[in-house]
């Protein structure tokens, strides 16, 4: 480890970074440097303009990627070189924000019926029903599951935020018949790794990739582009049709994205939209 990498860890620990900023930040100023063959320190704002357009014309980055990067590199020289930095000299690109693809329930069901695995089966209902990120349901633990206030506890979510969101009763059903189906009770974790769900670790996000994968192949529905997040979007977009405070439950934040969802509407909300939708129900 050189000590510039150690300083950059150390900084961006000191700050709490989550662990996967931290990896993406530290890849990034690697990625710099074997660019142009020469420690980081050596490099300055000419190089930095190179490899932004590089990112877009060589590796055909998304903007949004492209902001990651620089703001990484601009952590590195802010925080660890204690440079400069000019926001004049290295812009950050225009976002760009795109509709999100919105499955039908219909595609949802035949995407949750075609799962391979009844260990699969539950990992997608979970997504679907809780609008939960991949990575918040494979790190569900059992004491996350409140049946008796009909609510799940989503722990260290996005920006390390709690929430809590609906406990569908379906989906609660669906939890104890794949309790009653595991040979060896897990202790910690709601979904445990390994093939035999007995490991003392949290399934692999992996895991949940490929179940939407291999489900949306014999579904028919390879060519949606099927992966985790899009039944987060699936399961906002049916429940934001009925209740704005959903938005926030599930942490999509500002309320102005239900306009990405299709109802700007959702701004000034009737008291009757007010109550909370099991997305299995509509």
């Amino acid at each position: 480890m050189t000590h510039l990498r150690q300083i950059m860890l150390e900084e961006l620990r000191r700050r709490n970074y989550a662990e996967s900023t931290i990896h993406i930040y530290i890849q990034t100023v690697e990625h710099f440097s074997r660019h142009f063959h020469r420690s980081p320190d050596l490099l300055g704002p000419e190089q930095i303009r190179q490899y932004q357009a590089a990112l877009f014309t060589r590796w055909r980055l998304a903007p949004n990627t492209v902001t990651q990067r620089l703001a990484a590199l601009r952590f590195f020289y802010v925080q660890v070189l204690k440079r400069g930095w000019s926001v004049a000299e290295t812009p950050y690109p225009k976002k760009v924000l795109h509709l999100p693809q919105v499955l039908s329930q219909d595609e949802v069901a035949r995407l949750i019926d075609a799962a391979e695995f009844p260990f699969h089966r539950i990992l997608l209902m979970t997504l679907y029903a809780t609008g939960a990120r991949r990575a918040e349901v494979a790190h569900l633990k059992i004491s996350d599951i409140d049946s008796q206030r009909m609510v799940i506890h989503i722990r260290g979510g996005k920006g390390r935020k709690d929430r809590d969101v609906m406990l569908s009763s379906k989906l609660l059903d669906a939890l104890r018949v794949y309790w009653r189906g595991l040979k060896r009770k897990p202790t910690d974790w709601l979904f445990p790794g390994n093939r035999w769900h007995t490991a003392s670790h949290p399934v692999s996000t992996k895991v949940l990739w490929n179940a939407c994968q291999q489900a949306a192949e014999r579904a028919g529905l390879e060519h949606k582009r099927i992966h985790p997040h899009t039944l987060r979007q699936a399961s906002a977009y049916c429940t934001t049709f009925q209740s704005p405070f959903i938005l926030k439950t599930i942490g999509l934040g500002q309320v102005q994205s239900a306009a990405v969802y299709g109802r700007s509407g959702l701004l000034r909300p009737e008291p009757a939209q007010l109550a909370i939708v099991d997305p299995f129900e509509r």
